[in-house]
This record gives C-alpha cells, structure tokens and sequence, in this order.
C-alpha cells in the first residue's frame, strides 16, 4: 500500500506550481482556489466573514463539500435557515482547536487545512502549494480578489507574528520531537515555493521543493 498524500492547495501566488504536473493523492482547497482542482476533496472553509458573504450572495458558493471551523458553525447557529440552505454542502464540522494556537482567529484557513490533514486524514506525506508567508513576507491572498481582506503593512506583520508560531508548533507536533508528538502519525512535509529559505527553525520532517516557472513535466 502506497504512503497516504494529501495535497493542499494554499492561495499564495506559489499555488501555480501545483498545475506543473500531475499529483496524486487527496486534494484540500482553501476558501476560493485560485484555479480549478477538479478532483478535490473538500474545500475548508474557517471565516465568520466567509460565511457572511455567502449567506449574503457576496460571493458564489465555494466548489465541491466543504469542512468548515469553530466560528462558520458559530455563524450557522446564528442563521439556522442559511445553514438548511448550504447543509448538502457540508461534509464536516471540525472544530479542534490545537493546544499551541492562542485562538481561532489565529488558526487560519491554511493552518486549517494542513492540521486536518494530519490529524484526522493522517496523512504521513502533505505538500503544501501557495503558503508564500513561509518563506517570504507575502501574504497576498487569491481570497483577497473575491473578498476584500486588511493587507497593510502593520496587519502583514501581526499575522506573520502569529502565524508563523503557529506552523513551528505544527511541524513539531507531527514530528518525531516535542510533547505534541505522542501517539500521532509522523507527517513529512513538502512546501513548494521558488526558493528554500524558511524564515523560522523548523522539524526535520520538513523541506522545501523549489520550483521555477518552466519546471512543467
């Protein structure tokens, strides 16, 4: 039996990479991917500002099923008839929050992602497409195009301060280190971006895979 690969598709501009070649394994969307993945798995889905502009017909809908957060079931509660309307595209709740992350405000779409596909898929491979901030100061959103979202300078650096902690801690926890690690599967991460110069100390199960633009196979 081959190992468990799950893909996930970030919205940083570093996402691209992914439509080089082929990939198997399941596929997790964040929000609104910036291209089509026609074989996903589930799009997750973390915001109360998402779900408002849904129920509100904002946006279109998010394709395929979706695994939505703490605070998109808190927004449901609240709009009983908006989540009758949007059940059929629910494929789960999932709300665990992880001990080394202050908040769910803190824990982002991304985060997420990734830590569902560890902790509950148990994936022991996850390459990541499109988490530009990383490895840069970046942190443009596909999202952002569809939704307007707060970019500037002093909110770019508060949300690299409190992400970033947040994928340390992670990498640790589905390593083979650290009191997070216990009776968990190990997970290898792959994140694909064009150079490898992770802006933080991290786990052995983690390195970069460095793409170019004519790297199409």
């Amino acid at each position: 039996m081959g190992k468990r690969v799950v893909h996930v598709i970030g919205n940083g501009d570093c996402a691209d990479y992914y439509n080089n070649a082929p990939r198997k394994g399941l596929k997790l969307t964040c929000n609104f991917s910036p291209f089509e993945v026609p074989d996903q798995y589930a799009t997750v889905i973390v915001d109360f500002k998402m779900m408002h502009a849904i129920n509100k017909q904002e946006v279109s809908l998010p394709p395929g099923e979706w695994i939505v957060g703490m605070r998109p079931k808190m927004y449901m509660e609240k709009h009983p008839n908006f989540h009758l309307k949007i059940a059929g595209r629910i494929k789960e709740f999932y709300t665990k929050l992880p001990s080394y992350v202050p908040n769910y405000t803190d824990f982002n779409c991304g985060h997420m992602a990734v830590y569902y596909a560890c902790a509950k898929l148990r994936a022991e491979e996850v390459h990541m497409w499109g988490f530009d901030s990383i490895c840069d100061f970046n942190l443009r959103s596909y999202t952002d195009l569809v939704m307007n979202s707060d970019r500037g300078n002093m909110n770019n650096h508060r949300l690299a301060e409190n992400w970033r902690p947040v994928w340390q801690n992670m990498f640790k926890d589905f390593s083979d280190k650290g009191e997070y690690s216990e009776g968990k599967t190990r997970t290898n991460f792959v994140i694909h971006h064009k150079h490898d110069k992770i802006k933080f100390a991290v786990t052995d199960n983690v390195r970069v895979e460095v793409h170019t633009k004519n790297d199409k196979k």
